[in-house]
């Protein structure tokens, strides 16, 4: 039997407080609004994530995963990451296109750039075999030159192509990450970077619940990147339970949500 999840909420992106970001009426532990440094902010979700039994991290963007992985790996010597994303999250500053720290949280947690994060927390890479990406239909060309070289395993959002991947790296405990961007814009308004046409909201659920049922989830993320006047929406928290509910967390709310 596995254990609850806990829920650790870091209402941020990067730097950005995000004051709309919805708050679970049954959350285990919010980082907000201090500390501000986006560093030691994701050194506190480590910390959250260590003490943990089962964290379930909802953060306003990918590189907090740095942390949750780093807090992780304080009881772990070794993990699996299951990325679900429509962008790679492969950036680095040298190859980067916009600069945007935000697309390079998967290279960042497969040991690239370390002088960003990585070696403030103590993060181990995670190995290149040991993380599937699934989906990433918006890529770089930079980017998409550099998976192309690496060893990461490239899938598309499907629940039987992912365990099959996951199935080959053998039976480590699993970091999922979902970045809720990966779901079809027309279906999900109000995203911070929608990428036009991707899955449904029930394949994405799907794809969680087979990682789930197949694999050994230790921890998950959402990366709810909604804009910030989107973020409060009834829509959201709707999606934000759906999707939560696929890894078998419950969620519950307590403030009226918005439109």
């Amino acid at each position: 039997m596995r254990a609850d999840w806990d829920l650790i909420v870091t209402p941020w992106h990067l730097d950005e407080h995000i004051p709309a970001f919805p708050i679970p009426a049954n959350v285990t532990e919010t980082i907000s609004p201090a500390p501000a440094h986006v560093t030691q902010r994701y050194q506190a979700v480590a910390d959250a994530a260590a003490r943990a039994t089962r964290p379930l991290l909802l953060s306003g963007d990918c590189p907090a995963a740095l942390g949750a992985v780093a807090g992780l790996q304080r009881r772990h010597r070794d993990l699996a990451v299951v990325w679900l994303d429509a962008h790679g999250d492969f950036n680095t500053p040298a190859i980067t296109i916009s600069g945007y720290v935000g697309g390079m949280a998967l290279a960042m947690l497969t040991g690239r750039a370390p002088e960003l994060f990585g070696d403030a927390l103590g993060l181990r890479p995670v190995a290149d075999a040991h993380a599937v990406l699934a989906d990433a239909r918006d890529l770089d060309p930079a980017e998409r030159d550099a998976l192309t070289v690496s060893q990461v395993r490239r899938v598309p959002a499907d629940p039987a192509a992912i365990t099959s991947a996951l199935d080959e790296i053998g039976g480590m405990p699993v970091y999922l990450h979902l970045d809720v961007d990966v779901i079809d814009s027309a279906e999900l308004p109000g995203l911070r970077f929608p990428s036009g046409p991707g899955p449904s909201v029930a394949r994405i659920e799907e794809c969680l619940a087979a990682v789930c049922a197949t694999g050994d989830v230790t921890a998950a993320g959402i990366a709810c990147a909604w804009r910030p006047d989107r973020v409060g929406d009834r829509a959201t928290r709707e999606t934000i339970t759906r999707l939560a509910g696929a890894l078998g967390a419950d969620v519950a709310w307590s403030e009226p949500a918005g439109r």
